[in-house]
């Protein structure tokens, strides 16, 4: 059995320790006077501009050279789901439940990861699969009576905005995986038609709905929506790159990704004391979630 090279590990944990962080932006922001979709497109319109431009940079004259019209579509449909409507969903989860309880649901997306790996990818499922399940669900009811969170507090129905992130994530990550094995194409070409894509689908559900608020909100709430953006460029470049690599099964990768809210336990515990309630119940909870998708990959 081939061992996983430590680099796959290595990019998997770049975007936990940053999509850590960025929910206490993202938090910010919304207690700033922002709305989620203001945050999902200023989030995806900085990290677009700074994927072209690099890309430009790096393959000037041509940054589109092996890229197909297959392929594009088949990035821009991830972009579709694990940017677009999966970022609404997280944006509207930390405004209702609170960054902690947001992450650690969101966490659950190796459980549907691994399951459409399964079905449309081929990769094997692991004998804890069920334990893992068990563990991971109960992780997500000790959350929902932790009495942690945001300050205001939330119903159990609110988590089904983290748990439905969880789900088009994961369907987006299935898709850039299979892009990966069927192709050359490079990591920052992906990265640049998924959020180029996502961009032109949230910008045209805010013309469709007519949400000027987008433009209206305080000045503030962009200033910590353009940094969340900063930290989301970076992840998803080492996350793209992490399945870009042979070794980089979606199991291992979507794994490791997702002990984000451990960090994002820590960083609230220490930077949103007065907006969000981190109880022993909340670790708990997070500690369940991120072992039992560790559980359903093994």
């Amino acid at each position: 059995m081939t061992q996983t090279p430590l680099v796959v590990y290595a990019l998997a944990l770049v975007p936990a320790v940053l999509w850590g962080f960025g929910p206490i932006l993202d938090k910010r922001g919304m207690d700033a006077g922002g709305n989620s979709l203001q945050a999902a497109l200023v989030v995806v319109v900085v990290d677009s501009l700074l994927y072209w431009v690099a890309l430009a940079i790096q393959s000037w004259p041509d940054p589109f050279a092996g890229l197909t019209p297959r392929l594009v579509a088949l990035f821009a449909v991830a972009g579709l789901f694990g940017t677009a409507l999966g970022r609404i969903f997280v944006f509207a989860g930390v405004d209702r439940v609170g960054a902690s309880i947001n992450s650690a649901g969101i966490s659950t997306r190796p459980l549907f990861a691994t399951l459409l790996a399964l079905g449309f990818l081929g990769e094997p499922l692991g004998p804890l699969t069920g334990v893992g399940v068990a563990v991971l669900v109960g992780g997500l009811v000790v959350l929902t009576y932790s009495k942690g969170g945001d300050v205001s507090g939330w119903q159990p129905r609110d988590l089904l905005f983290p748990v439905g992130a969880a789900a088009v994530f994961a369907a987006g990550n299935v898709l850039r995986r299979f892009g990966f094995t069927d192709t050359a194409a490079t990591p920052l070409q992906a990265v640049a038609v998924n959020e180029t894509a996502a961009l032109v689908v949230l910008a045209a559900y805010a013309l469709a709905r007519n949400r000027q608020d987008v433009l209206s909100a305080p000045r503030a709430s962009y200033r910590y929506f353009a940094g969340s953006g900063l930290l989301t460029a970076v992840a998803l470049l080492a996350f793209f790159t992490a399945f870009s690599l042979e070794a980089g099964r979606v199991a291992i990768v979507d794994s490791l990704a997702a002990t984000a809210p451990l960090f994002t336990t820590l960083f609230s515990a220490v930077l949103l004391r007065d907006v969000e309630r981190v109880t022993r119940g909340v670790v708990a909870g997070a500690g369940f979630v991120v072992v039992g998708a560790v559980l359903i990959t093994v």
